[in-house]
């Protein structure tokens, strides 16, 4: 009988500050190592996805954020595990990001997003980023 495959919800933010989002890349040997993200990490139980968010973008990078709406959702299915995702929209409150769990991280432009190499389950979202304006705005 084939073992079932683990699935696992994560929450991910985006923190955008003065006209610029908040990247992460994720450490070569991870799991996607070496690919850019959206900041966040796997929700435990009985955590709501809102306290998520703002505990590991602390654990991660050191920051703190309001944590705002959500505003997209993926199931991208993988070999060993299936992931489920959840965008929020986060605004920037304090301290300024350090690399605490990932390996750099980057405040980009719209344009400069391009040059970044994010996961194939992201590509949606990221041709969202492209087309809306709104959130860009400082």
């Amino acid at each position: 009988m084939p073992e079932a495959r683990k699935s696992i919800e994560v929450a991910a933010a985006l923190v955008f500050r003065g006209g610029r989002l908040l990247i992460a890349q994720r450490h070569r040997k991870a799991h996607l190592g070496g690919l850019w993200e959206f900041p966040g990490g796997k929700k435990e139980n009985g955590e709501a996805w809102e306290d998520c968010v703002a505990r590991e973008l602390r654990e991660e990078l050191g920051i703190e954020v309001d944590v705002g709406c959500l505003d997209a959702s993926i199931s991208p299915d993988y070999p060993e595990k299936s992931v489920h995702l959840k965008f929020f929209l986060c605004r920037w409150l304090s301290n300024e990001p350090r690399t605490l769990g990932c390996s750099d991280f980057r405040w980009v432009n719209k344009l400069e997003l391009g040059a970044y190499e994010f996961p194939e389950a992201d590509a949606q979202l990221l041709e969202e980023l492209r087309l809306n304006e709104e959130w860009w705005r400082p």
